[in-house]
């Protein structure tokens, strides 16, 4: 073995005694082990009661536990936070605090005082928290001050920490993650043992934001906007709306929208409520063309006004989840252009004041349909003294059927003429009507008779059956009921009727209606008529209706009248006709058929004749050709016997 190696080997040996000498000569101090640590996440939200949402409760914790076996505080564990990550634009403080101590044993004492540089070096004269202490001074997150978990004896130790949001600072909707640095610190070893947990704090939206972004599980089918005439919302339906274009601050229309969960709890959304063409959209005392908001409790107001434009206003309402159809304000000019040919709705009236006699529409300058204020008057002073007054009266505008409807108060039996105006006097109007009649009559019921609408029917069909009522000068009669208008029985019919209307054949009396209306098609009303539907029976004939006049009409009247029609089935009939002409085509067939046998007989009766013709003839023949062939025989053989003699 070489000099060299040999002091290799002894090197080696002093080394490896000097490792051990080490090991067996460090004394025995006591440490801080066991250490366990564990997170929870903490929420809260924006909201106008901030108190409320940013607290203890809703706080993000920390829970730390660990043994120290060490002297009087000579072990310790350490804790603070550091911020890790917010959302971009965040402000406000965040603070740390001790929550509670989690051991029963009451050794946990911690100092939130300690610098975090030092904090593993016991000072006696510092306040320590005993474990009845619940909650230590908030500490700002971020700064040089720590918690410090201690013992007066050895034993295990715990505490809970809390990281929560200033409530009083403006904050924005994130998640707020921060990280709990825990050191363990070993008997005045400066070498801690490190150890890390991130918590969170997610900071929810604030009803205005969730509404915004369509967060909320809106349900768009509870979803509903409405549009009522006038300042305030007062039903569930929509309402034509027609007003004047001066610009005003007045609300000439309202719209409610209403938000809800598929709950059916209401719950706020995003809604937009855009106009176009004439007029503005209101909410509150803002106004535009358009208008977003939130929908305060699932529930929000706008209303319209006009703006000086005449012409159509477009409205579309608009939540995060729903479009509704455009809604439609007429928006015209103050003074009308011109009217167009008023119609009478109700050409005989009685002395009584009666609504909806006359009827017009009217347009502005722009040809917008005009709804402002009409009038009517009486055209002449004789015209006054049968009906209305040469002093206007105002009509009313039916909103639902774009139109002015006008009153007229008859006075005596005659025929009264009529304007109608766009102002309450006639040196004021701008535009006015054509001219129409009214008759008044105090005429009493002179006859009645019966019609039905059409002269044939197919079984079941609907039909309508007109009771005529004229005067006793055989004129139209104003609406009036008759209670004895037929006598006992009515209306009676051959076959049987099914009532549809609420007027009924059965029923003596009846009312005759002074105007033509189709608004309800089970009950039609034809001025100057009873009107009854039914169902026709479902077979086929005449049907006939007989009723006599009863004593509210006239003596004269009171006589039996008549009306009939037909009830036919086309489609049987010309079964029914098909089938006679197959029959028919059969059955000439059949001739044919049989006129074609005789035909064979007659030509096989022919034939035969023939072919004993032919027969006889060639029999006849036979005879002639033999008798020929003698006759040739008996020439030939003379003249042979010549030529013999010639010669000889």
């Amino acid at each position: 073995m070489s000099t060299k190696t040999t002091f290799k080997r002894i090197a080696l040996v002093a080394v490896a005694a000097l490792g051990l000498g080490v090991l067996s000569v460090a004394p025995s101090s006591a440490t801080a082990t066991a250490v366990t640590v564990t997170g929870a996440n903490g929420t809260s939200t924006l909201s106008a009661d901030a108190a409320n949402i940013s607290d203890s409760t809703t706080a993000a914790t920390v829970t730390v536990s660990g043994l120290l076996d060490a002297a009087v505080r000579a072990d310790t564990i350490t804790v603070y936070f550091l911020q890790k990550s917010v959302p971009s634009g965040a402000t406000g403080t965040v603070y740390s605090y001790l929550m509670d101590t989690t051991t029963p044993n009451g050794k946990t004492l911690v100092d939130t005082n300690a610098a975090v540089a030092a904090v593993h070096l016991p000072n006696p004269g510092q306040k320590y928290l005993s474990a009845f202490d619940t909650k230590s001074a908030a500490v700002p997150i971020g700064g040089a001050t720590a918690f410090r978990l201690i013992a007066d004896t050895a034993g295990y130790v715990g505490a809970k920490f809390a990281v929560q949001l200033d409530s009083a600072t403006s904050r924005i909707a994130g998640t707020y993650t921060y990280t709990a640095v825990i050191k363990s610190y070993s008997a005045l070893v400066a070498a801690p043992v490190t150890t890390t947990q991130d918590v969170s704090i997610v900071v929810a939206a604030s009803d205005a934001t969730v509404a915004l972004t369509g967060a909320t599980a809106i349900d768009a089918g509870r979803t509903r906007a409405w549009m009522n005439a006038g300042s305030t919302y007062t039903t569930a339906n929509d309402s034509a709306v027609s007003v004047v274009s001066t610009a005003a601050a007045t609300d000439h229309a309202a719209i409610r929208v209403t938000t809800f969960t598929a709950a059916g709890d209401a719950a706020p959304e995003s809604v937009t409520v855009t106009l176009t063409g004439a007029g503005v959209i209101c909410q509150s005392t803002v106004c535009g063309k358009s208008i977003k908001v939130i929908g305060t409790g699932g529930s929000t107001d706008f209303t319209v006004r006009a703006d000086g434009t005449a012409g159509t206003g477009s409205i579309v309402v608009a939540t995060t989840s729903k479009t509704f159809p455009a809604k439609t304000v007429n928006f015209f000019a103050k003074a009308a252009s011109t009217f167009a040919a008023p119609s009478v709705a109700r050409p005989v009236i009685d002395t009584t004041a009666t609504n909806d006699v006359v009827r017009v529409t009217a347009a502005d300058a722009a040809g917008n349909p005009w709804t402002g204020a009409a009038y009517i008057y009486a055209t002449s002073a004789a015209s006054a003294l049968i009906a209305g007054s040469e002093t206007p009266v105002a009509c009313t505008f039916d909103a639902a059927d774009n139109r002015h409807e006008c009153p007229v108060t008859g006075k005596a039996s005659g025929t009264a003429s009529f304007k109608i105006i766009d102002a309450s006097t006639v040196a004021l109007a701008t535009a006015t009507s054509a001219e129409v009649s009214v008759r008044v009559s105090v005429a009493t019921a002179g006859s009645v008779s019966l019609a039905f609408d059409k002269s044939s029917y197919v079984p079941g069909e609907r039909a309508i059956i007109r009771a005529t009522v004229l005067d006793t000068a055989g004129l139209a009669m104003p609406e009036t009921t008759l209670a004895n208008l037929f006598a006992t029985g009515a209306i009676s019919s051959n076959m049987g009727l099914t009532a549809v209307s609420s007027n009924v054949l059965t029923s003596v009396s009846g009312t005759v209606k002074g105007a033509n209306s189709s608004s309800d098609v089970n009950n039609l009303a034809t001025a100057g008529t009873v009107t009854y539907i039914v169902t026709m029976p479902q077979t086929t004939g005449t049907v006939t209706l007989t009723a006599k006049g009863g004593t509210s009409l006239a003596l004269a009247g009171q006589v039996t009248v008549t009306a009939s029609a037909e009830v036919t089935n086309p489609s049987a009939d010309a079964a029914t006709d098909a089938a006679n002409e197959a029959t028919d085509a059969a059955n000439a067939a059949t001739d044919a058929a049989l006129a074609a046998a005789d035909a064979a007989d007659a030509a096989t009766a022919a034939a035969q004749d023939a072919s004993d013709a032919v027969a006889a003839l060639s029999a006849t023949v036979a005879k002639l050709v033999a008798s020929l062939k003698a006759q040739i025989t008996s020439l030939t053989n003379l003249v042979i016997k010549i030529q013999k003699k010639v010669k000889a």
